[in-house]
């Protein structure tokens, strides 16, 4: 199959690869013209533009000669549109474009029923730090466009038990902002334990707790592990990490809608809480939180000597 990648950052050029490596083809293009070549250099066509990389789709294994399959990797928001207006001179009812950002779902359902091609959003788990296993890919848009890519998510997700049909427009990004909202909840768990060990009435070491736990205990899970990662790497009073984390707005949608449904989630509200109060005062749970976002996503790390 030959899938076309816009947007080659961490994770486009994750998709790109994996892709690649699955035996498919891909014409690849971003603004940037070394991200551009550097996919080249890793076997991708190069696109000098939209229009090109359009022109250079033939269609092959799509089950419609000659239609498109294009997948974005951009920033969610403003490029996703800008993108799509791009795109939308060269795009066909048989074409499939897939949006992998973080975008807000309503957004999603909002360009699917605008776009003339099939429109499949994706929510995708895992981060840079997944580029090896593959990611988790939450997906959603008509059945027979997600059927036409199933070839594609097998190579980008962990196989094919790492991504499914969530359902209609919209749903692959709504399961991805309650992935999130969860992910922050777990994060804030870990935190508050880890600091109440730190604190306590005991000398311990944080990151032979992490490992003991990771083997055989009811907590175990990757987050987990990247806690223990983190103490390995930063110390057991975890260094300069700063109290501040980064991020929220996938959260926040996540607590608009619980609020909206009329549904509790009162451990999503509170880590939400807790992020952003991170702002103003130091806490070791956040100071955690902070060096796990580093982990899984290899989001920049806040260090209290960058002005704390």
């Amino acid at each position: 199959m030959q899938l076309g990648v816009i947007g080659l950052g961490r994770m486009g050029r994750i998709v790109a690869n994996r892709t690649l490596e699955a035996g498919h083809d891909v014409v690849a293009f971003d603004l940037s013209a070394e991200a551009t070549a550097a996919a080249a250099a890793d076997g991708a066509e190069p696109a000098d533009d939209v229009a090109d990389l359009c022109d250079r789709l033939d269609g092959s294994g799509a089950t419609d000669e000659g239609a498109k399959r294009i997948w974005l990797m951009v920033p969610a928001g403003d490029a996703v549109d800008a993108t799509l207006a791009d795109l939308e001179p060269h795009l066909t009812a048989a074409d499939v474009v897939v949006d992998g950002g973080n975008s807000h779902f309503a957004a999603s359902v909002r360009r699917a029923e605008a776009t003339d091609a099939a429109y499949l959003d994706c929510g995708t788990s895992g981060g840079p730090a997944s580029a090896e296993e593959g990611f988790s890919l939450m997906i959603g848009g008509p059945e027979w466009a997600y059927g036409e890519l199933v070839p594609v998510f097998d190579a980008v997700a962990t196989g094919p038990d790492g991504h499914d049909r969530m359902g209609e427009s919209g749903a692959g990004h709504y399961v991805k902002m309650v992935h999130n909202g969860v992910e922050y909840a777990l994060m804030q768990a870990y935190g508050e334990g880890f600091e109440l060990l730190s604190e306590g009435r005991y000398d311990l070491d944080m990151e032979s707790i992490a490992r003991t736990w990771n083997n055989g205990a009811v907590i175990r899970s990757w987050l987990l592990e990247l806690c223990e990662e983190a103490f390995r790497e930063e110390g057991n009073d975890l260094g300069d990490v700063a109290d501040h984390v980064a991020g929220g707005s996938t959260g926040t949608w996540t607590v608009e809608e619980a609020l909206e449904r009329e549904v509790p989630v009162p451990l999503i509200y509170q880590a939400l809480a807790e992020r952003f109060d991170s702002r103003n005062e130091g806490r070791f749970s956040r100071r955690l939180a902070n060096r796990l976002r580093y982990g899984f996503g290899r989001h920049e790390v806040r260090r209290r000597s960058d002005g704390d």
